[in-house]
């Protein structure tokens, strides 16, 4: 697979250029996790490639999940290079946190015309780090955001609970709970503590394109479900510029991935891994494989009628 790296103190951004091999002037941006140039990374580029896409990996830096006010120009000047390098048509799709980073980049520039929000919530989040810190992986950054433009910290859902704290209530609602990790809770109590704001909502309304949303209500990091309703009745109610698709599973975990690409990362053996990583997986494997099956349809079809536009 042809690669070429870029970074962010010469070139404006932190990724790496999966050209497909049969030439495409399509081309989607991945937030795929720690590090474009990681396992999963080549596997969401091999993905994209079967479609017929070229992949633009992406990530805040390298073999780094921390979102410290990362600036959404570094994705603006991501598209300038793949228009500027013969692509018609850019994408976006991001998982998790990179969820919501995938549909806030949307909201703010329109050339991206196709996006897969996954697992994403409807809401900017308080920036955070992750690492080592008095005991803890995973920390709050007071007066931080995870996003930012043009040098100011966007508008964000302040968590309730901060360091230590925030990891404390993430090991307690992890323990016995049969997943690898949970922090449902953490985001349940945030919510609660205040209402969001309008300003730090993310607003879907002004993607272009096609969007589709996908999360399941099992999901055991945060209310996945329940935001992908809350982002169909806003997108309801407001004047909007994408065609668009809102599912929110029963089952499927937070890994509803398309069952292609993760059948990429783990060809044999995929539900015995999934189980060991999250009980509903263990309980109900069955439904979540045909989530998963299900939005591997959903994204297929819509890659292959945005090739296909005019």
């Amino acid at each position: 697979m042809k690669r070429l790296q870029f970074n962010v103190e010469t070139d404006g951004f932190y990724g790496t250029w999966y050209e497909n091999q049969k030439k495409s002037e399509y081309a989607m941006i991945g937030l795929f996790g720690d590090d474009p140039n990681d396992y999963m990374a080549k596997c969401g580029a091999k993905w994209l490639h079967k479609h017929g896409v070229n992949c633009m990996a992406m990530s805040p830096g390298k073999k780094d999940y921390s979102h410290v006010n990362c600036p959404l120009e570094r994705i603006e000047t991501a598209i300038k290079w793949l228009k500027e390098h013969g692509n018609k048509k850019i994408g976006i799709m991001g998982m998790s946190t990179a969820g919501m980073h995938s549909l806030a980049a949307a909201s703010y520039f329109p050339d991206i015309t196709l996006t897969f929000g996954i697992t994403a919530s409807d809401f900017v989040w308080q920036g955070f780090e992750q690492g080592k810190k008095d005991g803890c992986k995973e920390w709050p950054v007071p007066n931080a955001s995870t996003l930012s433009w043009k040098g100011e910290p966007l508008p964000y859902m302040p968590f309730v609970y901060q360091h230590p704290e925030y990891w404390q209530k993430i090991q307690e609602e992890t323990k016995g709970s049969g997943d690898f990790i949970r922090s449902t809770n953490l985001f349940i109590d945030s919510e609660k503590a205040r209402p969001h704001t309008e300003e730090e909502m993310i607003k879907i309304e002004n993607i272009h394109g096609k969007l589709i949303l996908v999360g399941a209500d099992d999901d055991g990091l945060w209310e996945a479900g329940k935001y992908v309703r809350r982002m169909d009745e806003r997108l309801k109610n407001r004047p909007h510029n994408c065609e668009y698709e809102a599912v929110a599973y029963k089952y499927g975990t937070h890994f509803v991935l398309p069952e292609g690409l993760l059948r990429i990362a783990l060809p044999v053996g995929l539900k015995f891994v999934l189980r060991f990583m999250f009980k509903s997986a263990k309980e109900h494997p069955d439904e979540c494989e045909e989530t998963r099956k299900d939005i591997d349809r959903r994204f297929s079809k819509a890659i292959k009628e945005w090739i296909e536009e005019n």
